[in-house]
């Protein structure tokens, strides 16, 4: 019975290929999402993986770097907004930002609507990955890379933060998953070299993918940290085309008032950034570092 269904399973999804429709793999055969390409707008291979930007009815315009999703132009501004101010506000005296990865342009875009902020530097290691953005999704980075207080170094990230002597008040890791190019920036030497790149009461911030399906990435990251930072937890948000419930964000700092931030001082703070929000409030600033009982039990080392 069941390899009859895996069969029939196999057959339907080279039926949906077929028909151009983009099926995720980064749970291999186990789960996913199957988005409907109505207009592929890119698609090529760099020197470290597969690039695919296409449209979708619900999502837009959607980028996928080796069959997995990363970022779709209708629901990005979750992600974006929670893993940029959250840190920034919380630290309320940023003057230079450092970001890994990002290379669709909408983690400098965000940082940088921050009027505090002097300096904001972009590490990507896919230049591939930056020029596609550019072209095919142009609202993500609207004009950051033209804003005279960005940076952007085409290169290796755990290479940057090795060998650099500028310190950050906030280090922004926007990596994709532990895979590929991305895994180096999930080990203890990458944080290590983080830990030395940032000022004494510094935050980084890291995407830790969905912890209902991705629990391992959840602990081997907070105990990766521990050793180096004081406060070392996560907070969550929702981000739809990420299947799997919520989406964690990895928090680490010697700061341990940063997470006492008051309300009153984030609602003040506000005032300082161009534009408005779209998910971002002070109030789910506030609440995302509650987490639900499933995620503390993956925690419970």
């Amino acid at each position: 019975m069941f390899e009859e269904f895996a069969e029939a399973t196999a057959e339907k999804t080279k039926e949906l290929l077929k028909e151009n429709f983009f099926v995720e793999k980064l749970y291999g055969s186990n789960w996913g999402q199957i988005l409907k390409m109505t207009k592929v707008l890119y698609e090529g291979k760099s020197k470290f993986q597969k690039i695919i930007i296409f449209e979708n009815p619900i999502f837009g315009k959607v980028l996928a770097l080796d069959d997995v999703l990363q970022t779709s132009e209708n629901d990005e501004f979750i992600y974006h907004e929670m893993l940029t101010h959250t840190p920034i506000l919380a630290h309320g005296n940023v003057k230079k930002v450092l970001i890994i990865g990002g290379g669709d342009g909408g983690m400098l875009r965000e940082a940088l609507r921050h009027k505090s902020i002097e300096r904001a530097v972009m590490v990507e290691i896919d230049g591939d990955v930056v020029e596609a953005c550019k072209k095919h999704m142009p609202n993500l980075p609207k004009n950051a890379y033209e804003d005279p207080r960005a940076e952007v170094i085409i290169g290796d990230g755990i290479d940057y933060v090795k060998n650099t002597d500028e310190k950050f008040d906030v280090i922004i890791v926007d990596s994709t998953d532990p895979i590929g190019p991305g895994m180096i920036l999930f080990t203890k030497e990458f944080y290590s070299y983080c830990k030395n790149a940032l000022n004494n009461d510094g935050i980084i911030v890291t995407q830790n993918g969905v912890p209902f399906s991705q629990a391992d990435e959840l602990v081997q990251t907070y105990k990766n940290r521990k050793c180096y930072f004081k406060d070392n937890r996560f907070y969550i948000a929702p981000v739809f085309g990420y299947v799997g419930g919520f989406m964690a964000f990895g928090w680490a700092t010697d700061n341990e008032k940063a997470i006492d931030v008051s309300l009153e001082k984030l609602k003040n703070d506000l005032s300082n950034i161009e534009g408005v929000m779209r998910y971002y409030t002070p109030e789910v600033h506030k609440s995302s570092f509650c987490l639900p009982m499933y995620i503390q039990n993956k925690l419970k080392l």
